[in-house]
């Protein structure tokens, strides 16, 4: 795989007017964390040459900066000022004070109780709001405590949740522990049953390798695979599912990404050579960086290709994971797909619609065509480079590229279903009706099959209503849960 090389420190002296050398000396101890936003912004962000502020020649000398980043209260308010058309245009540029915990977060690493649930409001009472839960991480203490899928909740330690309340009753610092108050659903009204769970949120890492399983349905061998995140760590687990399916000899491949919000472009990469390794070599998706890093960076480097072999090392260089890859050759590929699917799941389905048959099954996904990475405050603005400020701990997590497929194609608009069916959570009907993942009474894993067996009918009218968006999704609501991102920028 290929490595994203940094624009050398040298290269700051042309695009900013400074010298790098001057860093410590010249940057007073209580803007340093400003100074790094700014300069990591200007030299990365993708949308630089759109924002004033972060213009090459906006400032000529290293005290015009500090007097700029003086002039902010905090790193977050600075961040915000550069951002382009924040909400509208840049929808997912972030900045965290912990990026320990951004790492984490990228490899399914969080505090949570295990329990994902979709929040809505009653339909007699727009101010009541009921929950039902979708997933349950296995091993986490919701699963050992019996949370299952399709249980509905409308208290939090015996309080009503509301539109006003429920933030801070499911997913403020407060609510590490709670008692979940089930309820009874009908028809929108939610009524308390008297059954009560006491949960508790730890530091949770998911295996995103959910269900690996094998269907045998006539003369068809149906591999099936819920894939929740593109985590790096587990790239071995998802290897070592296609070793199972190429066991089985599957005939066809059904993967479901309705809760994959995305992760790791070397994971997708890896994904893509799975599902078809006749094209090791060929190119998978292409970058788009800002102008300057495209005109200082051989062209190579912001190709991903095809690949046989998973080598993944750690920030120092060391091996982590060197085995070649269980391809299959397969020519169609069915995903299912909800409102929460982005970003790098985006980006598998659209990396392989060049090559081979790509069926969707579900709704819509959310349309992220960007990606990011982790700039710390250090020279090179990698997490080991030189001269890393261990007085913070403050990153920027910036989108600093768009993807495309071989075609030069993406969808900034998300992908709709060619067999459209959404998951069914008691809106319109008064019965919710989600069935057992991995299961053929998940009607969306029962509606991918069908379409294996009897043939695919494509939507070619669909009326998208979004009266039954949720009010919240736990997992959405997370942050960085639906990031594209490559592994880091090094020399």
């Amino acid at each position: 795989m290929k490595e994203i090389i940094k624009i050398c420190a040298s290269l700051l002296i042309i695009f900013s007017c400074l010298n790098c050398s001057n860093k410590i000396s010249s940057i007073p101890a209580d803007i340093e964390i400003n100074d790094f936003v700014w300069k990591g912004m200007n030299a990365y962000y993708y949308w630089q040459s759109d924002v004033p502020n972060l213009g090459d020649r906006r400032f000529s000398n290293q005290s015009e900066i500090n007097n700029f980043s003086a002039s902010f209260a905090t790193p977050e308010d600075i961040f915000e000022s550069v951002r382009f058309q924040p909400g509208t245009v840049d929808r997912f540029s972030w900045i965290v004070d912990d990026y320990v915990a951004l790492e984490n977060a990228f490899q399914g690493i969080r505090l949570s109780n295990g329990m994902e649930f979709n929040l809505y409001t009653n339909q007699t009472n727009s101010n009541n709001v009921y929950g039902v839960v979708y997933y349950v991480i296995p091993g986490s203490d919701a699963e050992k405590k019996g949370v299952l899928r399709g249980m509905v909740f409308s208290g939090i330690n015996n309080t009503q949740i509301t539109v006003l309340n429920y933030r801070d009753l499911l997913t403020n610092a407060a609510s590490v522990n709670y008692l979940l108050n089930l309820a009874d659903f009908s028809a929108g009204d939610p009524i308390l049953n008297g059954t009560e769970i006491n949960l508790s949120k730890e530091q949770l890492q998911e295996n995103p390798v959910a269900i690996t399983k094998v269907f045998n349905e006539g003369s068809k061998k149906i591999g099936y695979l819920l894939y929740n995140q593109f985590a790096s760590s587990f790239d071995g687990e998802l290897n070592a599912s296609f070793g199972y399916f190429k066991e089985n000899n599957i005939t066809d491949l059904i993967i479901d990404l309705r809760y994959n919000g995305g992760g790791s472009v070397r994971t997708a990469t890896y994904l893509a050579s799975m599902i078809n390794g006749t094209n090791t070599g060929k190119l998978f998706s292409q970058e788009i960086w800002n102008e300057k890093v495209m005109n200082a960076t051989a062209p190579e480097y912001f190709l991903n290709n095809f690949t046989n072999q998973i080598l993944n090392t750690d920030s120092n260089g060391t091996i982590l994971i060197n085995e070649p890859i269980n391809s299959l050759s397969l020519q169609k590929v069915y995903f299912i797909i909800t409102g929460a699917t982005a970003s790098a799941s985006e980006l598998i389905i659209n990396g392989m619609n060049p090559y081979i048959d790509v069926r969707l099954v579900g709704t819509k996904t959310v349309g992220k065509q960007v990606g990011s990475v982790t700039l710390y405050d250090s020279d090179t603005y990698g997490r080991n480079g030189a001269n890393l400020n261990v007085n913070h701990t403050y990153a920027i997590q910036p989108i600093v590229l768009e993807i495309k497929n071989a075609n030069l194609e993406n969808n900034p608009e998300g992908y709709i279903a060619d067999d459209y069916l959404p998951e069914n959570f008691g809106r319109e009907d008064g019965i919710i009706n989600l069935g057992v993942l991995g299961f053929k009474t998940d009607p969306l894993l029962n509606k991918a099959i069908t379409s294996i067996i009897a043939g695919f009918k494509s939507n070619t009218s669909i009326n998208f209503s979004f009266k039954d968006k949720p009010l919240m999704n736990s997992k959405s609501e997370a942050l960085f849960s639906q990031e594209m991102y490559i592994e880091e920028i090094r020399n």
